[in-house]
């Protein structure tokens, strides 16, 4: 190196070499002297060697993720002494320094043994490296293609365009060097640029063009580069945590078997080799196989490595490393995962690749004479064998040859033969004997599920945990047999079970009642409370008014007592100036108060005025209650002339605004008489507004989409109910079905219901909902009238009719059964209908007291003031309706701005407060959605509602009462609380009303006829077209500085696209040297390749095949040339 720093591993362990050792030895390069304390470039450095690495031989050992390799010993060489560097930014104290070396060392991830080698240098060193890193981290210069966003872009557009045209040896080539750069930043840059790859979904971007490639890319060095970059990525412990966190990750990698490049397939295979061997692995690597058993058609798991495996390349090197990748991901699946403890799952796993032929194919490959790849088929082969005389010792032999069907009966008979298993394993083979075969029959999968059971409850652990996946979905085998244990108990839990159940419900609902129960009677009593605090607060209130009344009536009889002491004088003309009248009139007394509710007596009358009075001259007004007011005008006229209009005139023609303009004689007394849009004119834009809006105009297509209908259908019931045989049934069929489907979903007795009418539902039994069905069963008087006569038959009436005549008997039931159904709608419907009443009051005011929309109008009068011409032009107001049409006016430039758009262009200029304005008029969707007049025709039935409830409780009042009947106490507390709400509700319509008109005269609309609904609907569709204007002026200005971006982030592409060659020129050179090191990843594909990673494994099986040798020398064994072809 130019620096004379070397950091030097040993030959065979280069690979696997640390990577900070990398970014250190490429920060001390070349150029980089001068940020190395200006130190001379002839001085030398006292050279840094690094032991070679021991090779560990214990299992899994090697890997750094896993804790046991050794570190490497950092010695420095005494041939040069130190030289102390004069640094550019002088060394923080201790502490300081050990905080920012540390935040240095996490971005490069090393494992627990390399970071304390780090931490172990001096601390001048420390601070040279941290320099060194931060300058180049803060590189003004620094190229797009140091961030993840630049290849993920690229990755992107490769995926999206290799569909659309061919690409050239060239662009292919530069291509592959793209995702070349991507692996070299993967394994070189620091921790945060991997931490940026993964946020930006950069993986997803892998993965996509992984599923999406063509045949050519396919086969190409592109798709072996992809394949490196994930596994760069899982070099990583981030990377390969985020890697394995993807559901269909390892899946995507699989596929990339199907192929024919051999470089691709062994990388493929050494990745998912080694997630066999990361914890929670394995699984996932025998569900990527799966999908690849479907992905690729293959009639059987495994069944393309056994025919790689079977098949010869023609180039040795490219054969022996893919047979070598195979058997080491085979070696990896059978003895990984679930497969290190577990025999059940290694010789299930085993004899898939045993059916498949395995057995023939490793004697064949025996020929390659490849001390590697022969590792793997001993440690196959060896592994087998154990697991062969384990299985054998379980029954006491020597060998059990599992292709024999008969000796393997034998074995199942011999050890079932005493247990109570054995009656189960002839009931096996009795139903297996039944089971359906036809030579060319479909009956394979039959024989097929009966396997895939068996092997489940084989393989499934105690935890319901199927260590391969299992083959049928919600089968838990400790589950299932749990359940076969005591069949009786079962049943008897079930029985059990199902009676808590229905004392349950039967529970659940008693407590359903008494909660309605009680919530009815604390909604009435609270309610009650209120009534009367609010009747407690009126009668103080109106006797406060009555004494003052009294007051000044006495005070006016004593004037009057002086006057008529006084001279007469002469009456006055008929409509000429009052004397005494013009001093006491009504507008002097109170208006008498309103009569108070019911079962409460009128405040007694003031007193008489003392006789001998003067009477009433004539003209002056009436009496109190004699009268009404005069009619005011509606127009009310003013004699100051209305000021004229000097709008400013366009140079050229302009598009128009339809408004519809205001009759000067109705601006008097309305919001248009208090706008000034003169003051306006002085702060718009006029020119720029000419230009937007001009009356040339630009051909736009409007495209709509026809609206989609469904049809929907409905059914009718059918008749389910039987008769009784020898019933009496006199009421109409119909009628009598319907009648007893509602008294099912009663669940009460005759009896309980006329109680429960009797005493008005105290125990809330009774349902809303089912009162409003039972108004329609109503008895008739042709009904009455039969069923009297067949009253001594009662007994043998059906259930409709029984249930008719025992209501018939209850007086008034029909009353009785409307007063207790309005009784329980009242609160719902004074509830629906107050919100009401209050969204047009307080819309109402609203509209009036807003300033923001004043001044709004102010501009829009303006505006329209300055666009129209002749009898449009030169208006003092316009009518409402015309706020929806600003909408319309389009502009000349862009046909997606319209004239609403550039108002709030002009009130976020100059008026930023009236686009606030919305706050003011938070009560205007309300207010739109009322009908006033169902609304009064809601009130009015209210009205009617109560008159019918007064009607029926005085006739009740002078019936005798049974012991049980409770409707006049009842119903009495109801209309004396109901009553008072019901006037409130009245006074507050009346109040509405009125602030209404006043709303409608303020916008001069008062001779419209408009209902709050249409008046109040067109402010609310403005405002609503008004916040989606301003919607669409944000998303425009977005989308504007969105294209300013992408343009400046071109240009800077662009401007950088030769040194960006020279870039990756250099990058080339640096990924060569850096795939010499590698991370714990590649330690553990390395490992898995070699096979050092069953080192510990075949050293036991070789210690255990020497003891008991003499007795696998007495098996004959017999290898795959046979029938079955293992």
């Amino acid at each position: 190196m130019a620096s004379g720093n070397q950091f030097a591993g040993s030959t065979e362990e280069q690979s696997s070499s640390c990577q900070w050792s990398l970014d250190m030895s490429e920060e001390m390069e070349g150029d980089h002297n001068e940020d190395l304390g200006h130190l001379p470039a002839d001085t030398p450095w006292p050279a840094v060697t690094m032991a070679p690495r021991k090779r560990s031989r214990h299992g899994l050992g090697f890997l750094c993720c896993f804790g046991g390799s050794d570190i490497p010993e950092i010695n420095l060489r005494d041939n040069h002494p130190l030289q102390f560097l004069e640094f550019s930014s002088p060394i923080p104290n201790t502490e300081e320094l050990n905080i920012r070396f540390a935040e240095l060392v996490d971005e490069l991830d090393l494992t627990d043994k390399n970071r304390e080698a780090m931490f172990a240098l001096p601390p001048e060193k420390k601070w040279q490296i941290y320099c060194s890193k931060k300058k180049e981290q803060d590189d003004p210069n620094k190229l797009a293609t140091s961030w993840p966003d630049y290849y993920i872009d690229r990755i992107n557009s490769m995926a999206a365009m290799q569909s659309l045209y061919a690409f050239d040896e060239e662009e292919t080539e530069m291509r592959n060097q793209v995702v070349e750069d991507l692996k070299t930043a993967l394994r070189t840059q620091p921790m945060r640029f991997v931490t940026r790859f993964i946020e930006l979904e950069g993986l997803t971007c892998l993965l996509n063009f992984l599923r999406s490639m063509d045949h050519a890319t396919c086969e190409s060095r592109i798709h072996t580069s992809l394949i490196g970059c994930i596994k760069a990525l899982m070099n990583n412990s981030q990377g390969r945590a985020h890697v394995l966190a993807q559901p269909e990750a390892i899946s995507t990698i699989a596929q990339s078997l199907r192929t024919e490049n051999s470089k691709t397939k062994v990388a493929v295979l050494e990745i998912l080799g080694a997630v066999c061997l990361v914890p929670g692995g394995h699984k996932k690597v025998l569900q990527a196989m799966l999908h690849y058993q479907v992905y690729a058609a293959e009639r059987t798991r495994f069944q393309t490595l056994l025919n790689e495996l079977d098949r010869s390349l023609g180039r040795y090197r490219d054969e022996v490393n893919l047979k070598t990748a195979i058997m080491s991901f085979i070696n990896a699946v059978l003895n990984a995962g679930a497969g290190e403890d577990n025999l059940e799952f290694r010789l299930h796993l085993r004899y898939e690749f045993l059916m498949l032929g395995i057995q023939p194919v490793i004697d064949k490959l025996r020929q390659h004479e490849n001390a590697i790849l022969d590792k793997h088929l001993d440690f196959f082969e060896m592994v087998r064998n154990e697991d062969d005389l384990e299985l054998a010792r379980r029954f006491d032999m020597v060998h059990v040859d599992t292709k024999s069907a008969s000796q393997m009966f034998e074995l199942i008979h011999k050890k079932l033969k005493y247990t109570e298993a054995y009656p189960c394993l002839l009931s096996v083979l009795h139903h297996c004997l039944q089971m359906p075969y036809k030579r060319n029959g479909g009956y394979f999968q039959q024989w097929q599920l009966l396997d895939r059971i068996l092997q489940q409850i084989v393989l499934q652990d105690e935890r319901g945990v199927d260590p391969d996946l299992a083959p049928l979905e919600n089968f838990n085998v400790k589950n299932i047999v749990n359940m076969l244990i005591n069949e009786n108990e079962v049943k008897q839990w079930r029985d059990q079970a199902e009676k808590f159940r229905k004392e349950h419900m039967e529970l659940v609902s008693r407590l359903e009642r008494k909660e309605r129960e009680c919530e009815t009677k604390t909604l009435e009593k609270e309610e009650m409370m209120r009534t009367l605090n609010k009747m407690k607060d009126k009668l103080a209130r109106e006797s406060q008014e009555l004494r003052q009344a009294r007051g000044q009536v006495a005070e006016l009889v004593a004037q009057l007592s002086e006057l008529s002491t006084g001279p007469v004088s002469s009456p006055p003309p008929p409509g000429g100036p009052l004397t005494l009248s013009s001093s006491v009139t009504t507008n002097d007394l109170p208006p008498p108060p309103p009569p108070l509710p019911f079962a409460c007596c009128p405040p007694p009358p003031p007193p008489p005025l003392p006789p001998g009075g003067p009477p009433i001259p004539p003209g002056a007004p009436p009496c109190l209650g004699m009268g009404l007011p005069l009619p005011q005008d509606p127009y009310p006229s003013s004699d100051v002339p209305l000021r004229k209009k000097r709008v400013p005139q366009p140079s050229h023609p302009l598009k128009s605004f339809n408004w519809v303009k205001l009759n000067e004689e109705r601006v008097p007394g309305t919001v248009w008489n208090e706008i000034d849009d003169m003051q306006v004119f002085r702060i718009l834009d006029l020119e720029d507004f000419e230009k937007m809006f001009s009356a040339y105009q630009r051909h736009q297509e409007l495209i709509t989409n026809p609206p989609q209908q469904k049809e929907l259908g409905s059914t009718e019931d059918i008749y389910l109910a039987s008769r009784k045989v020898k019933e009496l049934s006199v009421i109409d069929g119909r009628r009598a079905q319907n009648c007893i489907i509602l008294l099912s979903k009663l669940k009460l007795s005759n009896e309980e219901i006329r109680q429960a009418i009797l005493k008005m539902d105290e125990q809330e039994d009774l349902a809303k909902d089912m009162l409003e069905q039972l108004l329609k069963f109503i008895p008739e008087k042709s009904d009455i009238d039969l069923l009297e006569e067949h009253k001594h038959e009662i007994e043998r009436m059906a259930r409709a009719d029984r249930f008719l005549y025992e209501m018939s008997r209850i007086d008034h039931y029909q009353q009785r059964l409307q007063a207790l159904f309005f009784k329980k709608k009242f609160q719902e419907r004074l509830a629906e209908a107050k919100p009401k009443v209050e969204a047009i009051l307080l819309a109402s005011r609203e509209l009036v007291r807003s300033k923001r929309l004043r001044q709004m109008l102010e501009v829009i009068l303006a505006i329209g003031n300055f666009m129209n011409k002749g009898q449009r032009g030169g208006a003092y107001g316009f009518r409402v309706a015309s706020l929806n049409k600003i909408a319309d006016t389009k502009s000349s430039i862009d046909r997606n701005i319209s004239l609403l758009h550039y108002l709030i262009m002009i009130l976020e200029k100059h008026f930023p407060d009236i686009l606030n304005m919305p706050s003011e008029l938070q009560h205007l969707p309300e207010a739109a959605k009322v009908n006033l007049a169902e609304l009064e025709k809601e009130v009015g039935n209210l009205r009617k509602g109560l008159r019918a409830v007064e009607v029926e409780l005085e006739y009740q009042r002078r019936q005798v009462r049974e012991p049980n009947d409770k409707f006049v106490p009842v119903m009495s507390d109801f209309i004396t609380v109901s009553s008072f709400s019901f006037s409130e509700l009245e006074d507050q319509l009346n109040e509405a009303r009125d602030k209404f008109a006043k709303a409608l005269m303020h916008f001069g609309e008062h001779d419209s006829k408009m209902q709050p609904d249409e008046f109040f609907g067109i402010f609310d569709t403005f405002l609503q077209a008004f916040s989606e204007a301003r919607q669409d002026l944000e998303a425009m200005r977005r989308r504007k500085e969105e294209e300013e971006r992408r343009a400046r982030m071109e240009a800077m592409l662009k401007e950088q696209r030769d040194r960006e060659r020279w870039q990756r020129q250099r990058k080339v050179l640096a990924a060569g040297s850096s795939l010499e090191e590698g991370g714990e990843f590649d330690d553990l594909v390395s490992a898995l390749r070699s096979g050092e990673v069953f080192d510990k494994d075949l050293c036991k099986l070789k210690r255990s095949r020497k003891r008991s040798g003499s007795q696998a020398l007495e098996v004959t064994r017999e290898r795959a040339i046979n029938r079955l072809h293992y």
